[in-house]
């Protein structure tokens, strides 16, 4: 490309060439050409928070009289329209760069700066103005902490209350549908599949539970540390200005951390807010799996529930038809689990007084957060709540089911239980059959206990 295509910039190393219509600068420049390594940018989510903090940092210091209020109108217009994603294409640092992060937060320095600078007409410094109050060591964490907050707050937390809501609702729906329970993949005593569901609808609520404990920490910032925690070159009240104005612009509350050095040193809050988006992936693997069994066949499976068509199967095999929504979910709950992996070991990293894997712990955080949002709304629209019960299937399972004798040990004793299923399940034949041959329980009282609806209610039948 032409000398045209670029402009000198420079910093406190010298001069280098720059895209001519990048909003960036040298030190992002610097990051660029250092950083070739896997071509993932810092997350959307990530990248809104940045211009979201950076707003709050402007407004923070003019109410303190530090920047004046042309320059502060300015910045925090710029930083808004970062926030909104409307510059993108200039945060190109990728993923695998300084472990503080500090070249993605001066990114956003420069690229503010620049914006500012046009809006305003005269220069605003992306170090001396829009990075005031600040160090990329308490940025950087406190952009990790406010974007997995937000993205709980408005993403997931919603999408897990549909799901839950539409576990409860098919719950509610199937209350009286009686099933054969399974345990270790074998024919078990009866359940209701209405009870079924209702343990789905608890494990999704749990999670629900957990990440809203989580988020207590999680609202605690790290901005006000500065560089080693101490709060050098910042005033003392910068660090809660900047909390409490980021709490109005996203309707939730954020606080200063109460230890900066903890804030900075470690990364605790986002390692516990991955292990309870593990938990939740655990959950929902159990659900999409629970499914597929569920669904399998339509005539060599289980076939108890038909999931709704929504693709062809198979490029060879005419009319087959997939759990397309449940195995989608499962590689999702995969891919969480092993964010999981790489947050913790990151985690470790935290030296002395700075954790050193901020932004991939912003990366997996952010992608762990964002893939069970849309996967919990999949499985909500696309598979519970269009499955359809095929009853004969189920029926006809309960009918030779061998275990319903476990309803007579208290009558006939766990030997002769044992034998009458035995020899229902070796011929095949209905428990009821059986051991009206081999007993003499009358058939009223084997319809009483071997009733399979009542055996769902627990208790001891006599």
């Amino acid at each position: 490309m032409s000398d045209k295509s670029y402009r000198t910039e420079h910093d406190s190393m010298g001069e280098l060439k720059v895209p001519a219509d990048a909003l960036w600068g040298a030190q992002t420049q610097r990051a660029v050409d250092n950083f070739p390594i896997s071509g993932l940018a810092m997350p959307r989510q990530f990248i809104a928070a940045l211009g979201l903090v950076k707003w709050a940092a402007a407004g923070a210091n003019s109410e303190l009289g530090l920047l004046t209020p042309d320059k502060t109108v300015a910045i925090q217009a710029a930083a808004l329209q970062v926030a909104e994603g409307r510059h993108d294409e200039h945060f190109p640092i990728d993923v695998f760069q300084t472990g503080s992060g500090t070249s993605s937060n001066m990114n956003a320095n420069e690229v503010i700066a620049r914006l500012a600078t046009e809006g305003l007409g005269s220069e605003v410094h992306p170090n001396d103005d829009v990075n005031m109050c600040q160090s990329s060591n308490d940025v950087i964490p406190t952009c990790v902490h406010v974007s997995a907050a937000i993205g709980i707050h408005d993403r997931l937390l919603p999408a897990l209350r549909d799901l839950a809501l539409a576990l409860q609702d098919k719950s509610e729906a199937y209350s009286s549908v009686v099933k054969t329970g399974r345990t270790h993949l074998m024919d078990a005593m009866p359940v209701m599949l209405g009870q079924e569901l209702d343990g789905w609808r608890a494990q999704i609520e749990h999670g629900i539970d957990r990440l809203n404990d989580a988020m207590a920490r999680l609202c605690a910032l790290a901005q006000g540390g500065t560089a080693v925690g101490t709060g050098i070159n910042a005033h003392p009240q910068f660090g809660s200005k900047v909390a409490v104005l980021l709490s109005e612009r996203c309707g939730f509350e954020f606080t200063q951390a109460g230890s900066l050095f903890e804030g900075l040193s470690s990364q605790d809050a986002a390692v516990e807010t991955s292990g309870q988006l593990k938990v939740l992936a655990v959950s929902l693997m159990k659900i999409a799996n629970d499914l597929r069994w569920m669904n399998s066949g339509p005539l060599a499976g289980l076939g108890e529930i038909a999931l709704p068509a929504l693709q062809p199967g198979s490029s060879i095999m005419p009319g087959k038809v997939n759990p397309v929504i449940p195995e989608a979910v499962a590689m999702v709950c995969a891919q969480v689990i092993g964010n999981d992996v790489t947050i913790t070991v990151a985690g470790q990293s935290g030296n002395f007084q700075l954790n050193v894997m901020l932004p991939v712990v912003a990366h997996n955080l952010l992608q762990s957060i964002e893939l069970l949002a849309n996967a919990s709304v999949c499985l909500a629209d696309k598979a519970i709540s269009g499955f359809t019960v095929n009853q004969p299937n189920l029926d006809r399972a309960l009918d030779r089911n061998p275990i319903l004798v476990t309803a007579l040990n208290p009558v006939i004793g766990y030997e002769k239980g044992a034998a009458v299923a035995k020899k229902a399940y070796a011929e095949g034949r209905p428990v009821k059959d059986v051991a009206r041959e081999m007993t003499d329980l009358t058939d009223a009282e084997l319809d009483r206990l071997l009733d399979p609806a009542s055996l769902t209610e627990g208790g001891i039948k006599n």
